[in-house]
């Protein structure tokens, strides 16, 4: 699945190309994380997830490219748990610092969001910065009773349903987060 992105809460910029991940992508993905963070953790956390079967969910890395197809930001999609059932937790988003605040970033969630509901997944949490993810529909997990197993802002703690909208709509499971043994909590 492959996309192009007019990002709408950044007018006037770049058409993104969003696209899963492909093998090739591998070093491109690590190099944007390394760039985007002060340290290595996020491009390590990518590296063991990606070796995690239980974590890893083909299709829901994303990334998208610059014009020249330099893979310009990376957004990843992988499993977690809430109250035992499955759902998906956004991390990390990172963007080449030469393409930030251009929508590159904004255009990797969209694709990888709208790549986990054509999956028919039905939640997604992030712990994030509470100013920049409610424009993908996120809000306060605690409003379902969501919380993290440890101490974070309640603010910081977003969920989104996938399928809010549909008549059949699923109920949004509550409970603690079980991350995948890579995040390490």
């Amino acid at each position: 699945m492959t996309g192009t992105t007019e990002t709408p809460d950044t007018p006037g910029t770049t058409a993104w190309t969003t696209r899963p991940e492909t093998p090739g992508d591998v070093a491109a993905v690590r190099a944007v994380n390394l760039a985007a963070f002060p340290g290595a953790e996020e491009a390590d956390l990518v590296d063991a997830l990606r070796a995690d079967p239980g974590a890893w969910l083909d299709g829901l890395s994303l990334v998208a490219e610059a014009p020249d197809g330099t893979v310009a930001a990376h957004a990843l999609l992988t499993r977690c748990h809430v109250g035992g059932r499955p759902a998906l937790a956004l991390a990390p988003c990172a963007v080449l610092p030469a393409h930030q605040r251009r929508g590159a970033g904004s255009a990797v969630i969209r694709a990888a969001l709208d790549a986990a509901r054509a999956r028919g997944e039905h939640l997604v949490v992030v712990l994030g910065h509470p100013g920049y993810y409610p424009r993908f529909g996120f809000v306060p997990a605690s409003r379902w009773g969501i919380s993290a197993p440890m101490e974070v802002p309640d603010e910081a703690l977003m969920a989104l349903p996938l399928d809010a909208a549909a008549p059949d709509a699923r109920p949004v499971p509550g409970g603690v987060i079980r991350y995948a043994a890579a995040f390490g909590l």
